[in-house]
């Protein structure tokens, strides 16, 4: 099957309503992706995420807000500045389970809203994070397009992709069930070439900061040139 094919296969309701569970058991599930398809740690996403939070930052496809909330832990630990933040989801489930998570934080906002129209005006942030979840953009494209649109001008982008597995031993086999499991239960698109996902980026108006692969991970920081 073709990434195209793939790409095509779900719609963002049919991928909402994938991910209408509750939320322990979405982090569960979470973490055993992590571990097992992205072939990746938790400290690795933390240290790498947290850095990118400016004044005013947006969370895109934030889930229940777990990972977020330990990114937070981590920054306030490490004496980080506090940011304004929004986080959006199209799962309501999801949403429901961020906004009890942090209803005592009344800097950080969630809202329903769709990557690829983002109920926002042109560069209203100064950051922005995709963590785990550009795998479940049905319009990675148009996704792509809108948050470089809300980004200010030498803002900067954060995301980690998931890969095809590479290899050929027992944990490429593993990573490989599992996407193949993902992708009928309609909580993932498509895993990415890494080839494929970078031009994706740089078609969209970015240009990559820094770039790293660990295990089935792709970890890419970018900014918004105005020329």
């Amino acid at each position: 099957m073709s990434e195209n094919t793939i790409l095509k296969g779900k719609s963002r309701d049919e991928i909402a309503k994938a991910y209408k569970s509750e939320p322990w058991w979405y982090d569960l599930r979470g973490f055993f992706i992590l571990t097992f398809a992205y072939n990746s740690t938790l400290s690795s996403q933390i240290r790498f995420l947290g850095k990118n939070f400016g004044p005013k930052h947006l969370e895109v496809a934030c889930g229940t807000g777990t990972l977020l909330q330990y990114i937070l832990y981590w920054r306030s630990f490490k004496k980080l500045p506090q940011s304004n933040i929004i986080g959006i989801d199209y799962a309501e489930s999801m949403l429901a389970g961020a906004l009890y998570r942090f209803k005592n934080k009344k800097y950080i906002n969630f809202i329903h809203a769709d990557a690829a129209q983002l109920p926002f005006p042109d560069e209203s942030f100064d950051t922005i994070n995709v963590a785990n979840s550009v795998h479940c953009l049905p319009d990675v494209a148009a996704a792509l397009k809108d948050i470089h649109r809300v980004l200010r001008p030498h803002g900067t982008f954060a995301a980690n992709v998931l890969l095809y597995p590479s290899g050929r031993g027992l944990l490429s086999y593993f990573a490989t069930r599992i996407n193949n499991w993902g992708i009928k239960k309609g909580i993932l698109v498509t895993p990415y070439h890494r080839s494929h996902i970078r031009g994706l980026y740089e078609k969209s108006g970015f240009t990559i900061i820094e770039e790293s692969v660990s295990g089935n991970c792709y970890n890419v920081l970018l900014t918004k040139f105005v020329h």
